[in-house]
């Protein structure tokens, strides 16, 4: 299974603002950006003055920045774009929707996890059912009505025990409903584009791959 291995903090920093991506540690005074907001690198201080930034170039780094946000690797991107443009609909607003629906995504969004790519490793480490079904696919795309829910092996785990508790004050979409006493959860629909709160121009990523 692929996946980036590499500090995350220097993608926040290549893209030039926070993408979140370690969770509740980016709203502390711990957080890189914070500290260093220039590209990473060597030349990482020059190159935000000196950089000249082409269609392309805009394009590009806007599908990088999904790519990072969501946590998938660039032949597994390109396969939602094509998901995307075969549903009926704006093409980018079903990428986005396609990404939004990932079960890692869904758990992150439900509070059992801070960040996706804390969700994705207890998705693989298989504390996640889904309709009653142990899940341990991160990328499994979730349909309306489907339940999330932990494991009744894994209530027990002190981890949960702690997340059941902040769960209560960690905002959930509207698409989404949350049981905090029975650890579960429902899609209950899925995501409109106004639902989705992700900083992208979904529009850039379509011309990119239409060029």
């Amino acid at each position: 299974m692929a996946r980036h291995t590499g500090p995350v903090c220097k993608l926040c920093r290549r893209e030039g603002e926070k993408l979140f991506l370690k969770g509740d540690r980016c709203f502390t005074a711990k957080c890189a950006f914070e500290k260093r907001s220039y590209p990473p690198g060597m030349h990482g201080r020059r190159a935000r003055f000196r950089r000249k930034t082409t269609d392309f170039g805009t394009q590009l780094r806007e599908k990088q920045k999904a790519r990072r946000i969501y946590g998938v690797m660039e032949r597994q991107f390109r396969r939602y774009f094509r998901l995307a443009e075969r549903r009926k609909g704006v093409t980018g607003a079903n990428l986005l929707q396609a990404l939004e629906s990932r079960l890692d995504n869904v758990v992150h969004r439900l509070g059992f996890a801070s960040s996706r790519a804390q969700a994705r490793q207890l998705v693989r480490h298989g504390h996640f059912e889904v309709n009653g079904t142990k899940t341990n696919v991160p990328s499994y795309l979730v349909k309306p009505g489907e339940q999330i829910s932990v494991r009744a092996r894994s209530k027990t785990n002190g981890y949960f025990q702690a997340v059941a508790q902040e769960m209560e004050h960690r905002f959930v979409p509207e698409w989404l409903s949350v049981d905090v006493n029975s650890l579960s959860g429902r899609v209950l629909a899925l995501p409109t584009r106004e639902e989705i709160e992700a900083p992208l121009n979904e529009q850039l990523i379509t011309e990119y791959y239409s060029r």
